[in-house]
């Protein structure tokens, strides 16, 4: 009987699990393939919501946790972190000894986890590479891990062009779409009746979904701009808001501590979650008017609701936008007037005839069959290329 081939998925944020969740079940699922699970970053910080335990709960099996101490998030602490986990991921691979792993993204937990495996020569499969978000560090990261990586699974066709304008081979990149559409179409989401039961929050006549992520790479903090956008939030009449809490970067944490005060100051109206999980953030979007905030689902998810996206300042600038996304800056006064845009009759009215440019939903279908058939012999080894000499 021919071995199984081992894929280890390294996973460090909540929302990466959430985009991943489907293509490891279909891993888990298929004959010719052995599942491992490596958990680290925040899915083990108490603090974060330890969202390992939503992993288990979805009914898969952590092969290794890895620790990183999250317990500061300034830069330097960042740092130290990342050098807890070089050594933890090291001993993980020795032990697991996988075949391929698959990484998602641009955090520094993942570039971390396919440095080791690019010294232990192991090969990559890398989703969402080729983007670019110029007002954040993730932009130096994600192509980094690009040139580490082996296989490349992009979500758009510019995106595709992009990794092989880096370098890579085009035979190993495949333009899937965004993974994160396929658990939109395969995800029986929640009434608005249990969301609102689930939640312990009452929808009203207008709703907003906040999603707000430190900008590692603007001149103005991360404080001075969430500042901004809660002062745009105070000026909103009968709208209903809800936060979810912001990722492990430098000054997640002072983000989040903002949003418990502005939440326990105004308990009629929001409600903040460290962590809702893929279910209830994808039910939440069926039903609140737009997503505010400066995160990639309010890019990539969040179009296919038919619904609008303030994207405040510059942590997603590079990315492809649908006509539903509207860029404002990082005051008080272009915050409240995107709010007012997204709620105009014409805005509305577009959104209804709206296309993605993020694909159809088949992202994981398209991953397993390249899965089964990618040759793995040698792929380490890779050339340069160098598309004057293809051209």
């Amino acid at each position: 009987m021919q071995n199984k081939r081992k894929i280890c998925v390294v996973t460090g944020t909540r929302a990466e699990y959430g985009l991943l969740s489907g293509l490891m079940d279909s891993i888990s699922k298929e004959d010719s393939m052995q599942l491992q699970i490596i958990a680290t970053g925040t899915h083990l910080e108490p603090e974060f919501g330890s969202t390992y335990k939503q992993i288990e709960a979805d009914g898969f099996y952590i092969d290794k946790k890895v620790e990183m101490s999250l317990s500061s998030d300034t830069p330097k602490g960042i740092v130290k972190s990342m050098g807890i986990e070089f050594v933890g991921i090291a001993d993980a691979y020795d032990e697991l000894n996988p075949d391929l792993i698959i990484v998602l993204g641009d955090r520094y937990e993942i570039f971390v986890a396919v440095s080791v495996a690019m010294m232990l020569r192991l090969p990559v499969a890398h989703l969402h590479g080729g983007e670019a978000t110029f007002g954040a560090i993730d932009e130096s990261i994600r192509h980094s891990i690009t040139k580490m990586s082996h296989v490349h699974f992009t979500s758009t066709d510019e995106y595709r062009d992009r990794v092989v304008q880096l370098g890579e081979n085009p035979i190993n990149i495949y333009n899937v779409g965004a993974i994160g559409i396929d658990n939109i179409n395969n995800m029986e989401l929640l009434s608005k009746q249990q969301l609102e039961d689930d939640l312990s929050f009452k929808f009203g006549a207008k709703n907003i979904l906040v999603t707000f992520h430190p900008a590692t790479l603007e001149a103005t903090s991360s404080k001075t701009q969430f500042r901004q956008v809660l002062n745009a939030l105070d000026e909103l009449e009968d709208t209903q808001i809800i936060f979810t809490k912001a990722n492990a970067d430098a000054d997640g944490r002072v983000i989040n501590h903002m949003i418990d005060d502005y939440v326990a100051n105004n308990q009629q109206k929001t409600i903040g979650f460290t962590s809702m999980g893929q279910l209830r953030y994808l039910s939440a979007l069926k039903y609140v008017d737009m997503v505010l905030g400066n995160s990639s689902s309010g890019i990539i998810e969040a179009p296919y609701f038919k619904i609008g996206t303030v994207n405040v300042g510059a942590r997603q600038d590079g990315r492809i936008k649908p006509e539903s996304v509207i860029d404002c800056q990082t005051d008080k006064e272009s915050v409240a007037s995107a709010i007012q845009s997204v709620y105009s009759n014409e805005f509305q009215e577009k959104l209804k005839t709206m296309d993605s440019p993020y694909g159809d939903g088949e992202a994981a279908k398209m991953i397993m069959e390249v899965l089964k058939t990618v040759k793995l012999d040698n792929i380490v080894y890779k050339k340069f290329y160098d598309t004057k000499e293809t051209t």
